[in-house]
């Protein structure tokens, strides 16, 4: 089967460990092997099968960037990076979906993409470290994007 004719990934799973959802967009925690050196990394994900950003309409594009807005906050409050990266590339999965990822100045990659080949080994105690923490963000995540108004 083609790369183009495989069912989406996206559409198929929540895409991680999913905090939140609402009839448009869900939020999630990546988890496995990508996120070996940067463990804060989280996706805002369309929940309809949209590929391009200008597919969506105004009030869309709004809400969307809203969230991201939304779990970068956080991640700056519970975590303090030296840096939140955002990306919505799609190339490998064409389906709508937002990058939010804490850096930090000690990670593998920085200040390099995550994408990026490492800059230097993974230093565990650190990464030990925003791995205790990161229950915390996800419930900080939950309860902004959970809250009236």
């Amino acid at each position: 089967m083609s790369a183009a004719a495989a069912p989406c990934a996206l559409c198929r799973d929540d895409g991680g460990l999913l905090l939140w959802r609402d009839g448009a967009w869900r939020v999630v925690r990546a988890l496995g092997a990508e996120v070996a050196g940067a463990p804060a990394w989280y996706r805002v994900i369309a929940s309809a099968h949209v590929a391009e950003w200008s597919d969506l309409d105004e009030a869309a594009r709004a809400r969307a960037m809203a969230l991201v807005v939304t779990v970068e906050r956080c991640l700056r409050q519970t975590l303090a990076p030296t840096k939140v990266n955002l990306a919505a590339l799609g190339n490998l999965v064409p389906h709508l979906h937002w990058h939010v990822i804490a850096r930090f100045d000690w990670d593998p990659h920085f200040p390099a993409p995550v994408w990026a080949p490492p800059q230097r080994a993974a230093d565990p105690e650190r990464l030990a470290a925003v791995h205790a923490e990161l229950a915390r963000c996800d419930a900080a995540i939950v309860a902004a994007l959970s809250a009236p108004g």
